[in-house]
């Protein structure tokens, strides 16, 4: 947990159209250290009605099935107006298609509704630290659905130095970007001529997208995670 008199808190919205879950769920978050419930919505439409009113929360726990706005919706919207606001979506079903759905959409990691507490609070705080989330059964799902899917063909592991494959494998690690520039030897600024390089070589736009690659091409057990 992110638990430190020093930090801010972090303000999070949650979005889901059942109102005993939502209800629920923010009045969970709002028992953690160092994170609030900037507000809640029903759906998409409603989410960004409130933001325009409301402080932009650094976190959005949003589901993906809704009436009017759904997730999917939701989560390209954000990712295009508003793209430091970390998705922590939400389902009742871990079905695979829905979660490379919503990743390739921007989202950080995925959540199932029936998640225990502690694991929630981990989340958030992964999201965070790491800008991602990925829980040992959700991975499995990740990294199969995106070798089945249809992308942009991303550049081979052998085309990549070794600098860059040392790199790939920290990023799966709870490190922090400074903490791997340290363990690298290498300036701040050269990690991140590193990550947006590879963000371009891999057809990826974020931590996640570069952790899955990483796992993806068993450049780390994922049981490392």
């Amino acid at each position: 947990m992110i638990g430190n008199a020093n930090i801010p808190s972090f303000k999070v919205a949650v979005v889901d159209d059942h109102v005993l879950l939502r209800s629920a769920l923010a009045k969970l978050i709002s028992s953690y250290e160092n994170y609030t419930v900037a507000f809640e919505a029903s759906n998409g439409k409603e989410f960004i009605e409130k933001l325009s009113k409301q402080v932009l929360p650094d976190i959005v726990l949003l589901d993906i099935n809704m009436p009017e706005m759904d997730g999917y919706e939701t989560a390209s919207w954000i990712t295009k107006h508003h793209p430091h606001i970390k998705i922590l979506a939400l389902s009742m079903e871990s079905d695979d298609t829905n979660i490379i759905q919503m990743i390739k959409l921007g989202a950080k990691g995925f959540l199932m509704k029936n998640v225990e507490p502690e694991e929630l609070n981990d989340a958030l705080d992964s999201v965070l630290s790491k800008d991602f989330y990925l829980s040992d059964t959700i991975s499995g799902k990740v990294i199969s659905g995106l070798q089945s899917g249809s992308q942009k063909a991303a550049a081979e592991p052998e085309t990549l130095t070794e600098k860059e494959k040392e790199f790939l494998r920290l990023i799966c690690s709870e490190l922090t970007y400074k903490d791997i520039a340290e363990r690298l030897y290498i300036s701040p600024r050269t990690l991140d001529d590193y990550r947006n390089a590879l963000f371009e070589k891999l057809n990826v736009h974020s931590r996640m997208g570069l952790a899955i690659y990483a796992l993806k091409n068993k450049m780390v057990d994922i049981n490392q995670l």
